[in-house]
């Protein structure tokens, strides 16, 4: 894939800044803080981590990142990538074990917080031999003055362009988190961190919904980062909530017209929008991902958001690769809506066999994606490097069939399978079938070990209204009229609510450990399981 020449990431951010120093870039607390305010958090930053010994080329180039969703927090980040440090993000929720791990990887920094400065931080760091800087007081050395230009020239972004410039982490569903790295070159011909001139037309238009993007969590998700990003190159103001943060009424008191939302999440809007009624007119982009959507409850989304709902696909280790927009929705009717939309711009998507042959359009395989903005490998992982990246290509490991126009859908993942009598069923091809039945609003299956048959599917299903509960026969027999006999869930549990992982997905394991337990029982209900 030949590699356009890009200026070095992250210059497109602050020249974007720098031509508009007075237009907020944050509201925080309230407060709108301006783009020139927050260059000058970066220039100080840079100074002193500067002082400290890091960048491109010096001794203390692993930096890690763990602050709280702040304009001080982003600087430092920023600060770090202009000095051709390698940053790594912390995510929330790390156990002692799994930081120790992650820092003894190379990092020669931390950058804290007072709410992330933790004893077992303070532990991983010392026995990596890794120093903590806090933002605020080491870095920062204090508020700037409000608005107006950074009191000096920032640097020059020292990134090399084969560098390794970001390794986020993932789940560490399988006990240490892997770290997807993507280098300064990457990162310069991302989608989103690009120059506005290089965006593609759904780069352009979700720019212009994101006017008040909202911004919660982490600054170490990978996919809130690739559309902060967007927010504040495309002019943009990046909307840090008050707390708590509560679906659909942050959105109605920060005025917010674009957020990134999980399915579980979104179901707690239409819960409370079937309920009272809330304001949510301001919203002009509501981007939905983590798992799939069913069609049903995409339809309701719109119905009740309007045309606002996208759905999204992609990875940490790929940032964005499809995208299904309201017009897409429009244009093409219930065609399309259990996809998730079309490739992005500079994303090429291929489905092959179990052999790496490309298959028919609309037969399954295994999705295959290459984008110049993915990870080169896992960091200090080469044997995983080798399982997934493969001539320019990663291996994907979910499932799906593309259809003639282009549109994406998935099945399933690689792993999320169900062998029967030695026969293969994909278990979101199963969910599928049971979510089609208007008695169910969501459908979740498992596998587990059975004596008779190898394995067996297990369905945790929620009703579609309080107090109806589906028959599980019904149940059963369209899973079996759609799928055969061997795909027939040997439990249907009947529950209130599925449990929810910190990744934001829900919690298959958790509902495994459930049938593991043997609580799983044909047609039970209602048993809340959150």
């Amino acid at each position: 894939m030949n590699h356009p020449v890009r200026p070095v990431f992250p210059q497109p951010l602050l020249d974007a800044f720098a031509r508009d120093p007075d237009r907020p870039a944050f509201e925080f607390g309230l407060r709108p803080v301006p783009r020139g305010e927050v260059l000058e958090l970066v220039r100080r930053c840079a100074a002193a981590l500067d002082a400290a010994g890091a960048g491109a080329g010096r001794d203390r180039t692993g930096v890690a990142v763990t602050t709280a969703v702040t304009p001080t927090g982003f600087a430092a980040q920023i600060a770090a990538h202009l000095l051709g440090c390698r940053v790594t993000g912390l995510r929330p929720g790390l156990t002692p074990r799994q930081l120790d791990d992650v820092l003894a990887q190379g990092v020669d920094l931390v950058l804290a917080d007072d709410t992330t400065r933790t004893e077992a931080l303070a532990g991983a760091a010392k026995a990596a031999g890794a120093r903590i800087l806090d933002v605020e007081r080491d870095l920062a050395g204090g508020p700037p003055p409000a608005g107006g230009t950074p009191a000096a020239p920032l640097p020059a972004p020292r990134g090399r362009p084969g560098d390794i410039a970001l390794i986020t982490l993932t789940s560490g569903s399988t006990g240490r988190p892997k770290g997807c790295a993507q280098t300064y070159r990457s990162l310069s011909e991302h989608w989103s961190w690009q120059e506005r001139e290089h965006w593609g037309d759904a780069a352009r238009e979700l720019a212009a919904a994101y006017r008040r993007f909202l911004v919660f969590g982490t600054l170490t998700s990978a996919v809130m980062l690739e559309h902060l990003a967007l927010c504040l190159i495309g002019g943009g103001t990046a909307v840090i909530p008050d707390s708590p943060v509560s679906f659909p009424y942050t959105w109605r008191r920060h005025r917010v017209t674009a957020c990134l939302c999980t399915v579980p999440r979104l179901y707690q809007v239409l819960d409370t929008l079937r309920a009272e009624d809330v304001d949510t007119s301001d919203m002009r982009a509501l981007l939905v991902a983590g798992s799939p959507l069913p069609p049903h409850r995409l339809a309701e989304a719109a119905e009740r958001l309007g045309p606002v709902v996208h759905q999204g696909y992609g990875q940490t280790e790929t940032g964005l690769l499809t995208l299904l927009t309201p017009l897409d929705q429009q244009r093409y009717g219930e065609r399309v809506r259990d996809t998730v939309g079309r490739p992005m711009p500079g994303v090429d998507i291929e489905v092959r066999d179990g052999a790496g042959r490309m298959v028919p359009a609309g037969a399954p395989g295994e999705i295959w994606v290459r984008t110049a903005g993915a990870m080169s490998g896992y960091w200090q992982d080469p044997e995983q490097t080798a399982e997934v990246l493969q001539d320019g290509w990663i291996r994907t490991r979910d499932l799906g069939t593309l259809d003639a126009d282009g549109f994406l859908r998935l099945v399933g993942r690689t792993r999320d399978v169900i062998f029967v009598n030695a026969v293969l069923h994909y278990a979101g091809a199963i969910e599928t079938a049971l979510a089609a039945h208007p008695a169910v609003d969501q459908a979740y299956v498992v596998g587990a070990p059975d004596e008779r048959t190898g394995e067996a599917a297990h369905a945790f299903v929620v009703p579609a209204r309080p107090g109806r509960l589906p028959d599980p026969d019904e149940l059963r027999a369209l899973v079996r009229a759609e799928l055969g006999d061997g795909a027939v869930p040997a439990t249907v549990t009947v529950v209130d609510g599925v449990p929810v992982a910190p990744s934001g997905k829900p919690d298959k394991k958790a509902l495994l450990a459930r049938i593991r337990g043997g609580h799983g029982d044909a047609g039970a209900g209602p048993e809340p399981v959150a």
